[in-house]
């Protein structure tokens, strides 16, 4: 099989192993959320480059090999979703593209440029990247506000005024209007969750990385945050999310990759990978989490 991260075979191709605001733009639909801005000029299509391409990607922690040999291409306007247990790894490739952790070998590329390079400006890129964890990670001293506004203002320059006022559009539309002016400890699990999606799309990032979002939140407030992701992915807002909400991969995502050891096992469409998975250890771990009740 091919060894290209772009490869449509279903199954991983290689052996599996061990171990400044833009210019304005039309309104969104009524209760949508507006995405990173207008559409880049390499919008998805056939040939179109990655936003993100991840080339032989290493990862290690002393003895033990967190990532294997990861290539993994996400399209523009696209949503790919990591799924497998935990410490498969999903958290630690979320990572390494945020380049909070450095690779042992491959290469991360964004937009074609690689961003693993030891003289890439890792703050310039981290300004391109909106990264969302399920600790929420509000500053507890702000209000939702300022949350949501200090870094159109003190990263990307945005005067005050149109930050707050973009700011409470966003928070209009999630139905927190209201909770602007208070601190994160005054708000549900579920609204510090929203908050903090709001303050990543606040920055009009190109890529959107969320790392189990929902782990820490109770089950009613779940589909309250999930609702958003829905409206981020039908704006055109290019994500890739570490999940294990099963049910919710299968319906937002273009593309599923599972991962297990390390490894990408297996990738493919919702429809190939949750319906007719060639790899026996992905049934074992769809079999599992089906009799559990997750999926």
């Amino acid at each position: 099989m091919s060894t290209d991260p772009g490869s449509k075979d279903r199954p991983d191709s290689r052996p599996e192993q061990a171990g400044a605001v833009p210019a304005a733009r039309p309104a969104p639909p009524a209760g949508a959320v507006p995405a990173a801005g207008p559409a880049p000029v390499d919008a998805a299509g056939p040939g179109a480059e990655p936003v993100l391409r991840l080339t032989e990607v290493r990862k290690t922690y002393g003895a033990a090999v967190v990532l294997a040999d990861i290539g993994l291409d996400v399209p523009a306007h696209s949503v790919t979703a990591l799924i497998g247990a935990s410490g498969s790894g999903k958290s630690t490739l979320l990572r390494c593209v945020n380049l909070l952790e450095d690779v042992d070998d491959g290469a991360v590329f964004l937009d074609g440029e690689e961003i693993t390079d030891p003289r890439t400006d890792q703050d310039a890129v981290r300004r391109r990247i909106g990264v969302v964890f399920q600790a929420y990670n509000l500053f507890p001293h702000m209000t939702v506000l300022d949350n949501i506004t200090l870094a159109p203002r003190r990263v990307h320059r945005v005067p005050r005024a149109v930050a707050e006022g973009e700011a409470r559009e966003l928070l209009g539309r999630l139905g927190l209007a209201d909770r602007a002016g208070e601190y994160p400890d005054r708000l549900s699990g579920g609204q510090q969750q929203r908050v903090a999606l709001l303050r990543a799309v606040a920055t009009r990032p190109r890529l959107l990385l969320l790392d189990e979002i929902t782990a820490a939140l109770d089950p009613e407030l779940v589909g309250e945050v999930l609702a958003v992701v829905r409206d981020l992915k039908e704006q055109g807002m290019t994500m890739v999310i570490a999940t294990h909400e099963m049910a919710f991969a299968r319906e937002v995502a273009d593309q599923v990759c599972f991962l297990d050891a390390g490894v990408i096992r297996e990738r493919g469409t919702p429809a190939e990978v949750f319906g007719a998975p060639v790899q026996q250890r992905t049934r074992e771990f769809l079999r599992r989490i089906t009799e559990a009740g997750r999926l």
